[in-house]
């Protein structure tokens, strides 16, 4: 992406999604979550594929809370969150020993 910015070509939600993909399969979700804030700071709509990939990230890196941040930040962005979302957040609620909070995840979704 910072290539992409120094040739002065223009980021779109495919390409910094893309991004997001790169930093969850790498197992880096800090910089998963610098990509999605980047966005904002370039005018780039997230979609749902952003925030389940963000959050995919963060379940991958055991970063429960931070997935939890994300997907209550959905409505806020006016962002839908699908089948795909929830279960993201009720694995990272898992992984990180939250069962309570998977449990009012599952419920919410029902």
């Amino acid at each position: 992406l910072c290539q992409i910015s120094c040739d002065h070509v223009e980021g779109n939600t495919i390409t910094f999604n893309a991004a997001l993909s790169a930093c969850r399969t790498g197992g880096k979700w800090w910089q998963a979550m610098q990509v999605f804030h980047q966005m904002v700071h370039a005018c780039v709509e997230r979609d749902t594929i952003t925030y389940n990939t963000a959050l995919s990230a963060c379940e991958t890196c055991g970063q429960w809370w931070q997935g939890l941040l994300l997907f209550h930040e959905m409505p806020c962005d006016r962002v839908e969150r699908d089948t795909i979302t929830y279960n993201a957040a009720i694995s990272a609620c898992e992984k990180g020993g939250q069962w309570w909070q998977a449990l009012q995840l599952l419920r919410e979704m029902s």
